[in-house]
């Protein structure tokens, strides 16, 4: 594994380290998630000159949901202190500051592929893809380290699609694994997609089953057993995951799990850590 990447830390956000870069790049419209319209480019009125949120302790309390929720996976400090190297956008020239808005959103997508590649790594079931998916990463890892220019040229889209090949092998195998590759209901389903808004879980078995991209705003997943199962791009926007049990679950990120709902009882795998807010009125 390249240098770079032997500390998980490298791969969740640092914004001591960061210009702030997700408070001034991205979009976000007034919603449930956003108390507020801010268009691309346009710093937050809550970031101060510090790069940090005014905030940032009332977040939630504040209509500012969506932050809470956000991770760059690393990428923020990467472009501050990397490929602008340490060059503050407030100072430096306008159209140094457009293209380090323009580049944030390409880098964040490498890192996170640079994050499942990782989990990946870790994961004996998939040693037999362990060579491919290392070049993977490592070819990831170079591109995050391209010139501005290079990074707001790149097709990323088409190398994450390269990665999801890789990524998909992984799934299936450890999901054989786990018992997880059955057609008939519960234990193993390919749910891939699935809408599931709102569904009714509560209890449900699924050990081994694919849940890769599936809407899970609302669902009532309380005392699932999700051992083993595929999360990759799931929707777990207010999901109640009330002591499930996701020992073992795969491909499941920070952000994510922050943006459901669950309790002290519900079991997590080591890539993750239980938020904070869970613990409320529980």
């Amino acid at each position: 594994m390249p240098d770079q990447i032997t500390d998980p830390s490298d791969l969740r956000g640092d914004c001591a380290q960061c210009f702030g870069l997700c408070c001034v790049a991205l979009p976000f419209a007034r919603s449930a998630d956003f108390a507020l319209n801010k268009p691309a480019g346009k710093p937050c009125p809550n970031l101060q000159r510090d790069h940090r949120c005014g905030i940032h302790a009332d977040l939630r309390q504040k209509g500012f949901t969506g932050c809470t929720v956000y991770d760059c996976f690393g990428a923020g400090q990467k472009v501050s202190q990397v490929t602008f190297g340490g060059q503050d956008w407030r100072t430096g020239p306008k159209e140094q500051a457009r293209r380090m808005f323009e580049v944030f959103p390409v880098v964040r997508q490498l890192h996170e592929l640079l994050w499942y590649l990782t989990e990946a790594l870790g994961l004996a079931a998939a040693r037999s893809v362990h060579p491919e998916l290392r070049q993977a990463l490592e070819k990831t890892e170079r591109l995050t380290r391209q010139s501005p220019e290079e990074l707001a040229a790149l097709d990323v889209a088409t190398h994450r699609q390269e990665v999801n090949v890789l990524l998909l092998r992984t799934s299936e195998l450890v999901r054989a694994g786990a018992g997880g590759t059955g057609r008939g209901k519960g234990k193993g389903k390919d749910r891939r997609g699935a809408d599931l808004v709102g569904a009714r879980l509560k209890g449900a078995d699924l050990r081994g089953g694919s849940l890769r991209g599936a809407c899970l705003i609302a669902a009532d997943l309380t005392g699932a057993d999700l051992r083993g199962a595929d999360l990759i791009g799931a929707d777990l926007r207010d999901t109640d995951l009330t002591d499930a049990d996701l020992t073992g679950a795969f491909f499941l990120t920070q952000p994510q799990l922050n943006a459901a709902r669950g309790s002290a009882g519900t079991k997590l795998p080591g890539s993750v850590t239980r938020p904070a807010h869970w613990t409320a009125g529980r």
